[in-house]
C-alpha cells in the first residue's frame, strides 16, 4: 500500500537557525554561493577571469537591512522558483562547488522579517525578485494550530514577480530585511569574521605571501581567491608578519614578538593523491600568541580556501599532542581531496578513509616537526632565563654595595644568588645537550628558532661572571647610613621603616618612597 511521505514544518527551523551556533555563518554562506556562481560565469565565458567578480556586502545598521550581491551568472527567468525555491535540491558538484546542499541560502530566514532573492540572467532584458515572509513563516512553524508540512509552509510565504531589467546585467542579490540580531549587523565583527573565514587574498602587510603564492604555483596549486567587499572596504585575511599583546600602560597593543621565517607541507595517501597542503608561520616562541588581538592565531583547515571549523578544531579532533600547541603558531591548511567533503555545519568534514589519513598526515605533522619546535624554544627560553636571573641578581647585588643595603636584604640576596647559580649550571647544561642535539637533526626550521633565542640572549647572560665570587667588605653599607644628620639610633629606626615599606607597597613604589624619604632628610 502506497502512502505519502511528509516532512514535518520543524525541518525549516533545523535548517536555519538549529543548525549553527554562530548567526555569522549566513555570511559564509551567501559568499561561498556567489563564488560558485562567479565561477560559473568564468566557465560561460560571461565574466573573462575570477578577478573580474565581485561580492559586495552592506551592513546598514539604521536600517537594520543586510545585502549581499555579485555579477556571477545570475538565474534565469524559468529556473527561479525550481532554483530557489527547492530546498537540498542542488545540482552543484560537491567535489568542485563551495556550495552544494541548497539549503544555505535559507539561512537568513531566521534573522530578518523578508528574504528577499534579485536576480538577473545575461542576455534576458529583466530580473526576477523572489521574496520569502521570513516573519510569517516563525509564526506558522511555532503556532500549534498549523498542521502544514514543510512544503506547503514555504509555498505560503512565497511571492515571485518580475520586472525589467537591461539585458547585459547579470547578477544576483540577497536582501535581510527587517535584521533581528545585533551580531549580525557590528560592522567591525563581521568584518573580522570574514577575513578568517571567506576566500580572499593575503595582505599587503604580509610579507611572507609571496612565499605562500610562490609554493602554490611552483607545485601547482591553487589558491581560490575572489574580490570580496565590506560597506565598500576590500576584505582581506588578517595575517601579519607582527605578534601584539596587550600593553599594560595603556589600552592599545605593542609588538613583542614576529613571524622569522614560514615552511610549508603537502601530504598524500597511501594511493599517492594529494591530500592537503600548507604552511606554518615561525616566531622566536616567546610564549603563545595571545588570541587578542591576534585572532587569526592557530592552524586553520581550509577547503576552497574557505575557513573549515575555527582554531579549536584540530584540538577537538585530538589531532594535537597538547591543548597548548596550536596556540604558538598561525597558518593554514588547503585541503585538496575531492573525497574531504565539508560536513553540513562547516565545523569539519564528512568521515571516510580519506579523511583518516589526513588526520594522520597531521598528528605526525604535530606531535613530531611542531611540537619539536615550541616545547624545544620553550625549554631554551627557560633555561637562558635561569642564566639571566642569576645574573641580575649579582649585579643587584653589586648595585647595593653602592647605595647600601636595607634590613638583612644582603643576605636574601646572597641566599637567592646561590639557588640562582645552582640552577643556572643546570641551564647551561641544557643548553649544551640542545645544541648537540641539532648537529643530527634534519629539522631545519628547529636549528633557526634555536639561533634565534641564542643571539638574543647572548648579550644578556653573563655566564662567566655569575659564578665569579662577591667581594666582601669588612662592614654592611645600609642605605641608611648617608644620612648623617640623624643619629645612630634615628638611622636605625629609619632602617626598620624601610624595611616595612619595602614588604608593603610594590618594588617601584617602595622605591619612590625611599626616595622622597631620603630628599627631605639629606
Amino acid at each position: 500500500m502506497e502512502e505519502n511521505i511528509r516532512i514535518g514544518k520543524t525541518v525549516i527551523e533545523t535548517l536555519t537557525q538549529g543548525m549553527y551556533e554562530d548567526a555569522r555563518f549566513i555570511f559564509r554562506e551567501y559568499v561561498q554561493n556567489a563564488a560558485d556562481a562567479i565561477d560559473k560565469a568564468v566557465a560561460k565565458n560571461i565574466l573573462s577571469d575570477r578577478k573580474k567578480g565581485e561580492i559586495f556586502i552592506e551592513i546598514d545598521r539604521d536600517n537594520k537591512r543586510i545585502t549581499f550581491e555579485d555579477n556571477g551568472t545570475g538565474i534565469e527567468q524559468k529556473n527561479v522558483f525550481t532554483v530557489l525555491g527547492n530546498i537540498a535540491l542542488s545540482e552543484k558538484d560537491r567535489t568542485k562547488d563551495k556550495g552544494f546542499r541548497g539549503i544555505g541560502r535559507l539561512g537568513g530566514l531566521g534573522y530578518c522579517e523578508n528574504l528577499i532573492f534579485e536576480t538577473s540572467f545575461a542576455g534576458e532584458p529583466n530580473k526576477s525578485i523572489m521574496i520569502w515572509n521570513a516573519f510569517d513563516l516563525r509564526q506558522k512553524l511555532f503556532d500549534k494550530n498549523v498542521k502544514d508540512d514543510a512544503s506547503e509552509i514555504v509555498k505560503s510565504i512565497i511571492t515571485i514577480k518580475n520586472e525589467h531589467e537591461k539585458a547585459d546585467n547579470h547578477y544576483f542579490k540577497i536582501i535581510l530585511d527587517g535584521i533581528d540580531n545585533d551580531d549580525l549587523l557590528d560592522i567591525e565583527d563581521v568584518k573580522e569574521y570574514l577575513s578568517m573565514v571567506v576566500p580572499v587574498q593575503y595582505p599587503a602587510q604580509f610579507f611572507y605571501k609571496t612565499d605562500i603564492y610562490k609554493y602554490a604555483k611552483q607545485e601547482h596549486f591553487e589558491i581560490d581567491e575572489y574580490c570580496i567587499y565590506l560597506n565598500e572596504e576590500s576584505i582581506t585575511k588578517p595575517y601579519n608578519t607582527a605578534l601584539y599583546e596587550e600593553n599594560s600602560r595603556n589600552s592599545d597593543y605593542k609588538k613583542y614578538d614576529e613571524i622569522v621565517e614560514i615552511k610549508f607541507f603537502s601530504f598524500d595517501n597511501e594511493h599517492q593523491e594529494k591530500l592537503a597542503w600548507g604552511w606554518y608561520g615561525i616566531s622566536r616562541f616567546e610564549k603563545q600568541i595571545p588570541k587578542r588581538p591576534n585572532y587569526y592565531r592557530g592552524i586553520r583547515l581550509r577547503k576552497g580556501n574557505i575557513q573549515i571549523g575555527d582554531e579549536q578544531t584540530l584540538l577537538n579532533r585530538r589531532i594535537l599532542r597538547e591543548e597548548r600547541a596550536n596556540g604558538y603558531f598561525l597558518g593554514e591548511i588547503f585541503c585538496l581531496h575531492p573525497d574531504l567533503i565539508p560536513n553540513s555545519r562547516r565545523d569539519y568534514f564528512n568521515e571516510n578513509n580519506v579523511l583518516k589519513s589526513l588526520e594522520k598526515a597531521l598528528r605526525e605533522l604535530f606531535h613530531g616537526t611542531l611540537h619539536d619546535l615550541y616545547y624545544t624554544a620553550s625549554n631554551l627560553r627557560g633555561a637562558y632565563k635561569k642564566i639571566s636571573k642569576a645574573s641580575e641578581l649579582k649585579n643587584e647585588i653589586a648595585e647595593k654595595e653602592k647605595i647600601g643595603f636595607i634590613g638583612d636584604e644582603k643576605e636574601k640576596l646572597i641566599e637567592g644568588l646561590e639557588v640562582a647559580r645552582n640552577e643556572a649550571t643546570e641551564a647551561i647544561k641544557k643548553i649544551e645537550r640542545t645544541e648537540k642535539t641539532l648537529e643530527t637533526t634534519e629539522n631545519s626550521a628547529l636549528s633557526n628558532v634555536v639561533q634565534h633565542i641564542k643571539k638574543e640572549y647572548e648579550n644578556k647572560a653573563e655566564e662567566q661572571s655569575i659564578f665569579q665570587p662577591i667581594p666582601e667588605p669588612k662592614k654592611i653599607k645600609y642605605r641608611t647610613d648617608k644620612l648623617s644628620k640623624l643619629t645612630k639610633e634615628q638611622r636605625k629606626f629609619l632602617n626598620m621603616i624601610y624595611v616595612i615599606i619595602k614588604r608593603t607597597l610594590i618594588p617601584q613604589q617602595a622605591e619612590e618612597l625611599i626616595q622622597k624619604i631620603e630628599e627631605e632628610l639629606m
